[in-house]
């Protein structure tokens, strides 16, 4: 099983690299390219049309602007596709935003949040995904969510005994 990360310039790979960091944290395989919706069209579909032939499970998509690129590669392909928004002038994301989540009917693209944190949380989603049919891959995301939780309580205790001894005011 695999996940291809699709950005629309090679400018976005600083966006994509949570996702990179988080699949090869999991062991889960994966391709990187950058193709363009608009630029590299016939490639985009090409790919898109290949994808499943070549192992690809999950496509995670990242692009800024009109952010055409999820929806340019789901309209090519049955495959789960997952849209990171990339931030950029003049609206910060929001274009790119609504060019993920308002596709039509039955073309559907997921949304996760835009900028770094849309890298990971892309990754984690794709292997989510995989997790359905791999019960090696659904252990380690288990293990990662109590180990994240495990994180959290053991800094609200830190906080805790900082409040109670008077250095958090």
């Amino acid at each position: 099983m695999s996940v291809a990360v699709v950005m629309g310039s090679k400018s976005d790979l600083e966006i994509v690299r949570g996702a990179l960091d988080t699949l090869t944290a999991f062991g889960v395989e994966h391709v990187v390219r950058v193709l363009s919706a608009h630029r590299t069209p016939a490639e985009a579909a090409d790919f898109a049309v290949n994808a499943e032939a070549a192992g690809i499970r999950v496509i995670i998509c990242a692009a800024g602007m009109a952010a055409h690129l999820g929806g340019v590669i789901a309209a090519h392909t049955t495959l789960p596709v997952i849209g990171i928004p990339v931030a950029s002038a003049p609206f910060n994301g929001l274009d790119a935003l609504f060019s993920i989540v308002q596709m039509p009917p039955g073309i559907p693209v997921a949304a996760v949040t835009a900028g770094k944190a849309g890298g990971k949380n892309a990754a984690l989603y794709a292997i989510a995904i995989l997790a359905l049919s791999d019960p090696g891959l659904a252990a380690k995301l288990k293990a990662f969510r109590i180990k994240q939780r495990e994180q959290v309580l053991a800094a609200d205790a830190e906080l805790q005994q900082e409040v109670s001894s008077g250095q958090v005011k």
